[in-house]
């Protein structure tokens, strides 16, 4: 199986997931065990992926390719992200388990996770989103078509962690302040 295959399997794979991450985990308002405190940021979330991804797929599919001229180690490192953004993003789903849901919505009996990838990081399920971002828009193998894709969208995700660590604050008070004190962002020892 070529490299391009292998995307496009596990990048239809990734699309799957998130299609069904959404309908199973997405807590509906009125349920009482969740406080759901999103703001609306799922839904900017969803709607930036799909233009940004769309329009730019489209402008690299109809462009030349400006990253080194479509040179093979392109779409070679893209699949490598791909693959590193889906397994971190698949692990931090599994670790939180029941405690995970698509929108920001805080359970009554959820506690806050510093074990598995989560020693590492606070949001590394948005880790492996940005890893995936860069994938897609890497794999377009033009400059322009990288940025379509990966700026609004991680925007769009900085703007979701900002609602999320808000929640996570008013939820678990000084416990959360220790904790994001000590793990970083989203990058291991840098952010």
């Amino acid at each position: 199986m070529d490299v391009s295959a292998l995307f496009r399997i596990l990048d239809l794979a990734w699309i799957f997931s998130e299609v069904a991450i959404l309908v199973i985990t997405r807590i509906r308002s009125g349920n009482p065990s969740a406080d759901i405190q999103d703001r609306g940021s799922l839904r900017i979330l969803w709607f930036v992926i799909l233009v940004a991804i769309t329009l730019g797929s489209f402008y690299g599919e109809t462009h030349s390719h400006t990253i080194d001229h479509g040179a093979s180690w392109v779409r070679l490192t893209a699949l490598t992200l791909l693959i590193l953004g889906l397994a971190i993003r698949w692990t931090a789903i599994v670790t939180l388990g029941r405690s995970f849901s698509a929108n920001v919505a805080i359970h009554v009996t959820q506690t806050i996770h510093k074990t598995g990838v989560f020693r590492f990081v606070r949001h590394p399920s948005y880790s492996g989103l940005i890893l995936i971002f860069a994938a897609v828009g890497l794999y377009t193998r033009n400059w322009l078509g990288l940025a379509i894709i990966f700026i609004p969208t991680t925007a769009a995700l900085f703007y979701r962690i900002h609602v999320e660590e808000s929640a996570l604050r008013r939820a678990f008070g000084h416990e959360y302040e220790i904790y994001s004190k000590s793990t970083k962002c989203l990058i291991p020892g840098i952010y």
